[in-house]
């Protein structure tokens, strides 16, 4: 066993970071920042893989490397962390896209490397710190913690010509405005789990347990209406999807793949490890008003993202469309339906398993369009056309990743857009049944206007030679783009093909929240 892991893990990018401010000045210091916090970000990764693929018991459904500590007395406040078959894999997956991330913007950013590169490393600790967080003050503090960095990755480093601040500013005051409401929620619970002579308790093991308003379903709805509203926000979920577009058109490409890869996660993640154990019968109380907003994501988000002509926002509306699955394979767990325990497991499964994939395929889409970007300076899909002859391997790897994200069978989409409908079909099957239209849309979008309109149809041979003039050049992928890409290749292809290479370790944690809520 590694001593205090779980701590390890939440504080080593902390001291990166501040080491990266401690680095002095000087004519190579740019160099050093950057190499020196790539090196030190996969130390995180090296201890995230040896707990899950060594240490982890996927047969476990207790949380594993616990560590508890009184920190405010008064109030009942613990540093409590831990993890299970649901957490552990998006920290290890936190850490992988953190490594990716910083390695390719070593080579792209250029200015305020140090500030950049800081900010990078306090935003992976604030998203490990959530994962492993069994204390809802801690979470809490974790979830504000990773929304000042992304503020200042999109508002100083995004792209001019997409509004950075006002895009930042956006992302801001959503995710303010559900945390607000989370925070009046986490005050009600602790309230009412105090008695006049012990406090209040803030354990998310606990509050499952006494499930605070359980015999008030006014106050209860209201509790959970207010951690609701917080967690569709950082999905997003339609109809709180709004500030998506922007902050992904306007961050940079590593600001991109996180937003899309891990922070969105947080709130897919508090649908299932807050809402779900806590608030059962809210939830089922609520399942087709939830199914119905998740119908809306999928077919809403599919069907704008192929009207769109910027090849960025066509990814961030397709992350709407992906993000649905996942809030409907929680809302078919939670129906009762008539459906048996292993048909919504097998919803759960595919939940979870989709959090994980969309983290995956997503993250390698916007580096693809970034490394694109790079080259073209522009991101509108009709400059483009028949680059698939022009640059072999970058073509080969964006149809790798676009056919993941339509949900080729073989491939890691499918699997879990598989489990999430074969679940939805047993418990919702006329929600399910019109869902399957976002299928058809995304195919098409996908097909249509990102493999048609980038590596398909003609080259225009004489655009390209005029751009050249203004210092635009075509040329195919690089050695360190490949090497970016390539762990999220590997895992497109392992998970499509053997997903029991994670399943093994989803499938344990959800039929144990789903057993715990029907007691």
């Amino acid at each position: 066993m590694v001593p205090f892991a779980l701590s390890l893990l939440v504080l080593l990018p902390l001291v990166g970071a501040a080491i990266v401010l401690l680095i002095p000045k000087g004519q190579k210091s740019d160099s050093l920042i950057k190499w020196f916090a790539v090196v030190w970000s996969v130390i995180p990764l090296l201890l995230a893989s040896y707990l899950w693929f060594v240490l982890f018991d996927p047969n476990a459904s207790k949380m594993q490397f616990e560590e508890a500590y009184l920190w405010i007395s008064s109030i009942n406040v613990r540093y409590h962390v831990g993890v299970d078959g649901l957490s552990m894999p998006l920290v290890w997956l936190t850490t992988l896209l953190t490594v990716l991330g910083l390695f390719y913007s070593s080579y792209v950013i250029h200015e305020r490397a140090r500030e950049f590169f800081f900010m990078f490393l306090l935003l992976e600790t604030g998203m490990i710190g959530v994962f492993v967080s069994l204390d809802f003050f801690l979470f809490y503090v974790f979830w504000e913690l990773g929304l000042v960095p992304m503020y200042f990755l999109i508002a100083i480093w995004g792209h001019a010509e997409d509004r950075p601040q006002y895009s930042a500013i956006k992302f801001f005051l959503y995710t303010l405005v559900g945390s607000v409401l989370m925070l009046l929620a986490i005050i009600a619970m602790y309230i009412n789990t105090s008695t006049a002579t012990t406090p209040g308790t803030f354990d998310l093991i606990e509050l499952a347990t006494k499930r605070p308003f359980a015999n008030d379903f006014v106050f209860a709805s209201l509790a959970f209406w207010g951690i609701f509203l917080a967690f569709a926000i950082k999905v997003p979920l339609f109809p709180f999807h709004t500030w998506l577009p922007d902050a992904h058109t306007a961050a940079p490409t590593a600001g991109s793949v996180i937003l899309a890869g891990i922070l969105l996660k947080l709130g897919t993640y508090g649908f299932v490890r807050v809402l779900v154990p806590i608030f059962p019968q809210v939830f089922q109380a609520n399942v087709l008003p939830i199914a119905i907003l998740a119908t809306i994501s999928i077919v809403y988000g599919a069907l704008v993202a192929m009207a769109q002509t910027d090849f960025k926002r066509l990814i961030a509306y397709s992350s709407v469309n992906h993000m649905g699955y996942v809030i409907l394979g929680v809302a078919a767990a939670v129906a009762i339906g008539g459906a048996n325990l292993t048909d919504r497991a097998i919803a759960l499964n595919g939940a979870m398993l989709q959090m994980f994939n969309h983290g995956v395929i997503t993250g390698a889409l916007f580096f693809i369009v970034g490394i694109l970007y790079e080259r073209a300076h522009t991101r509108d899909l009709k400059s483009f056309g028949g680059l698939g002859a022009k640059t072999p391997v970058y073509g080969a790897i964006l149809l790798t990743a676009s056919f993941a994200s339509l949900g080729l069978p073989g491939l890691a989409g499918f699997i879990s857009e598989f489990m999430v409908f074969r679940g939805a079909f047993a418990t919702l099957p006329l929600i399910a049944t019109i869902c399957v239209l976002g299928i058809v849309f995304g195919a098409a979008m996908m097909l249509w206007k990102v493999i048609q309109n980038v590596l398909l149809g003609v080259f225009d041979e004489k655009r390209w030679a005029e751009q050249e003039k203004h210092g635009v050049k075509l040329y195919d992928m690089t050695r360190f783009e490949v090497i970016t890409l390539a762990p999220l290749l590997f895992l497109m292809v392992l998970i499509g093909v053997y997903p029991s290479v994670i399943l093994n370790t989803l499938n344990t944690i959800s039929v144990a929240i789903l057993g715990q809520i029907v007691k």
